[in-house]
């Protein structure tokens, strides 16, 4: 018999996101995938940076998600590129289609991972940042890193 595989293991993270979106609400959603989709993740292999999720009659969609074909698999094997559809809860679609009407906000993915041996990935509701947000939350990082080193080296003194 096969141990089942327990807590939380990586898959991919979408670690541009978090720059160039303001992150409003996050979401953990399980993915509809194949057979070599899943062996292909067990291999950590996949890519975030061009997806993006919709809402389409009622359900949510992961667009652009590249997950690679499985190195070992035969005529069976998957498109990378394909459309997947995310499971969520009724309630929760309908409030992220509600929010989603506002203006500028839309759905990004920021991690796929393995949660107690289930495909998972998590989606935000975002709003982009423009280019002078961007530069402040840099601002921001160094100068918060400045003072942790400050504090550091005062403490050890």
């Amino acid at each position: 018999m096969a141990k089942k595989q327990t807590g939380r293991s990586m898959v991919a993270q979408n670690k541009k996101a978090r720059h160039d979106y303001n992150i409003h609400d996050t979401f953990e959603a399980g993915m509809v995938l194949t057979g070599t989709e899943v062996k292909s993740l067990r291999q950590g292999r996949a890519s975030l940076v061009d997806a993006f999720a919709t809402i389409d009659d009622g359900e949510v969609w992961l667009r652009q998600a590249h997950i690679p074909e499985y190195s070992h698999g035969t005529w069976t094997n998957h498109t990378a590129r394909r459309t997947r559809k995310l499971l969520l809860h009724r309630r929760e679609i309908d409030r992220l289609e509600r929010k989603l009407s506002d203006a500028g906000s839309t759905l990004v993915p920021l991690a796929i991972y393995f949660n107690d041996g289930y495909a998972k990935v998590e989606i935000a509701l975002a709003s982009g940042k423009r280019e002078y947000d961007k530069r402040q939350t840099l601002r921001r990082r160094d100068a918060d890193r400045e003072a942790e080193r400050a504090l550091a080296d005062r403490q050890r003194r």
